[in-house]
């Protein structure tokens, strides 16, 4: 499981012009992307990261600072552009099996009081975000 983590001051996600997912305050967006052998494991190691990692101002954390987290599916994260000019997804898992990943990502970072929005799984979506710092990480579970 792969997440590019990014401090933001606010960000949103719209799917055909209506808005499906938003944060209107300081905290992170996390494109959550997922590899054929994640599972339970992965998931709970990549909720801590998110919730745990001191990123956000003041050295605070999500969970420390209350502050919100909107999450979007980003199968494009497991690309391998290593060779021709075209990416091939194969590292990426097919949707039936990423979907719940990263839904249960979700589960896990509320459970640990985290408020959360999402994108939509599967759609096109339009992400806007304004980065605060800027300050973007990639985390690997």
């Amino acid at each position: 499981m792969r997440a590019v983590l990014q401090r933001v001051t606010r960000a949103r996600v719209e799917v055909d012009g209506e808005v499906v997912g938003e944060i209107t305050r300081p905290g992170l967006l996390a494109l959550v992307g997922v590899t054929h052998d994640d599972g339970p494991v992965q998931v709970e190691r990549m909720a801590r990261k998110i919730a745990e990692l001191r990123i956000l101002r003041d050295e605070q954390s999500v969970a420390e600072a209350g502050a919100p987290v909107l999450v979007v599916s980003q199968f494009t994260l497991y690309a391998d552009t290593r060779r021709g000019r075209r990416p091939s997804w194969s590292a990426a898992a097919p949707g039936p099996v990423a979907e719940p990943l990263v839904e249960a990502v979700v589960e896990a970072l509320r459970t640990r009081g985290v408020e959360v929005s999402t994108g939509r799984f599967g759609a096109m979506m339009a992400v806007s975000l304004t980065n605060d710092g800027p300050v973007t990480l990639v985390v690997d579970a």
